[in-house]
């Protein structure tokens, strides 16, 4: 009787531990998250907020903070992930938030971690992809990303000076882009999208609206291309890790009202996107578009 005392006395104490390891905060599974950075004085970007909504009802763990806090958000990223607890990292912005996050990527970069994705929602400057990262979609109405030293991930620019809808300060609230990004970052992290309202029994209208009511152009301008397609459209220059060339690219009204655009250097190609233009070699550091507000 007292070896099968014994016995039980240590099955149950094995039990126990295994328990407590199993729930111990060292082993907890790693979570992706999805840091938005707004830009100047934290009210103009709330866009920013919305997204970051859109992505939680989507079971996407999302924070929104100003593009001032980056350095500190990056220092706690990097010990999440090496932790174990955190990954994989995806950084999206606008304005000054936009010029944050390309910051960050390379700031964790020389901190040995990778980000999955990095979205600038019309940055104030240009900047290069560090070699970290896996994607840059760059939304922009001004200035081109361009790959950096070892870089050899997917970029791409898509250039939305054509679109009379959309400007500096609302960019960020687009419902377009945010459906383009909401389905980039479920295609990394393939969380569980909200049921979808059946369609109408009625035929689409072909021309979609803008957030200003007025139409966009094509209806397939409305629609959210999949990460996969963009993947496959993204920056020769950034696959091999060559340096960009520039580009003198006129916008062109094509029969059905999507924008494409007509590249004057020889050897680029241009690809339509959903209505957008998507300018697959980006420009030097030095061209844009115009002044952009802060």
């Amino acid at each position: 009787m007292t070896g099968w005392w014994r016995f039980s006395v240590l099955g149950a104490l094995t039990a126990g531990m295994i328990l407590a390891f199993g729930t111990a905060p060292g082993v907890a599974q790693s979570r992706a998250h999805v840091y938005l950075l707004r830009g100047l004085m934290n009210i103009f970007s709330l866009g920013m907020d919305t997204l970051g909504e859109e992505l939680e009802r989507r079971g996407v763990y999302a924070t929104v903070d100003n593009y001032a806090s980056w350095p500190t958000l990056a220092d706690q990223a990097a010990a999440k992930y090496k932790a174990g607890s955190e990954g994989p990292i995806i950084l999206v912005g606008h304005s000054l938030g936009a010029n944050a996050v390309m910051e960050m990527a390379a700031y964790l970069g020389k901190r040995g971690v990778p980000v999955a994705l990095v979205v600038p929602f019309d940055g104030t400057g240009p900047y290069a992809a560090s070699s970290n990262v896996a994607r840059v979609l760059n939304l922009t109405q001004h200035y081109y990303m361009s790959p950096g030293s070892g870089f050899h991930g997917s970029l791409t620019n898509v250039d939305l000076r054509a679109d009379g809808n959309i400007d500096h300060l609302n960019i960020d609230k687009s419902p377009r882009l945010h459906a383009r990004v909401i389905a980039e970052i479920l295609g990394i992290v393939g969380a569980r999208r909200p049921a979808e309202p059946k369609p109408p029994s009625a035929a689409a209208p072909t021309q979609a609206k803008g957030e200003d009511g007025k139409g966009e152009g094509s209806g397939e301008a409305a629609k959210a291309a999949p990460a996969s397609a963009d993947a496959a459209k993204a920056a020769p220059a950034a696959a091999s890790g060559e340096a960009a060339k520039p580009q003198d690219a006129a916008a062109a009204k094509t029969g059905d009202g999507a924008t494409t655009a007509t590249a004057a250097t020889a050897g680029s190609k241009s690809v339509m996107d959903g209505g957008t233009p998507v300018i697959a070699l980006p420009e030097k550091s030095s061209t844009h578009a115009g002044n952009v507000p802060q």
